[in-house]
Parts: structure tokens; C-alpha cells; sequence
């Protein structure tokens, strides 16, 4: 997957684009299995307030069928699927 690049605002000064790029590195090393979408930038005298945001993360619904965690059952053999068809299901 292709990552885009992120939105940059700067708020309260100016910054070059070698310190924006500086900010947008530390943002992804610190949450590096996210995807940035976008970086607000505060300034305010001696500081910098951080503000982002990522892209959604794919999640895949996981779920307990007997006895394993599953996201599908097409990789049950037969018996294990015959199980699955076969099992009580509760409702409250």
C-alpha cells in the first residue's frame, strides 16, 4: 500500500520545510505501523504542540468457533466445518 502524504498545518509561525519534515519523521517513528493523514503544528514561543491524525487501520472481525480464533473457516476441513454447522448457537 502506497502511503499518501500527510496534510501539514503550521499555526502561530512559520517553520521551513526541512523542520516540517523533521516533525512529520518523529510523528511516523513513534507510531511506525501507522499511517499519518494529517499533522497540525502550534507554535507557541519556546514551544511545539502536536496534534495528527491517521488513516483508519483494516480490521478484521476475529472470532471464536470451536475452540480456534477465526476471521473465516475457509481454510476448516470437512469435519471442522461439519462442527461449526452443527453447533448450538445461544441467544440472550
Amino acid at each position: 500500500m502506497m502511503q499518501e502524504t500527510p496534510v501539514v498545518t503550521v499555526v502561530g509561525g512559520a517553520l521551513t520545510e526541512q523542520e516540517i519534515s523533521a516533525y512529520v519523521t518523529h510523528v511516523k517513528e513513534h507510531n511506525p505501523h501507522r499511517d499519518l493523514k494529517s499533522l497540525q503544528i502550534k507554535l507557541d514561543g519556546d514551544y511545539v504542540d502536536l496534534s495528527y491524525e491517521f488513516h483508519p487501520v483494516q480490521f478484521e472481525h476475529i472470532r471464536r468457533i470451536t475452540g480456534y480464533l477465526v476471521g473465516t473457516t475457509d481454510r476448516f476441513n470437512n469435519a471442522k466445518r461439519a462442527e461449526e454447522r452443527e453447533r448450538v448457537k445461544h441467544q440472550i
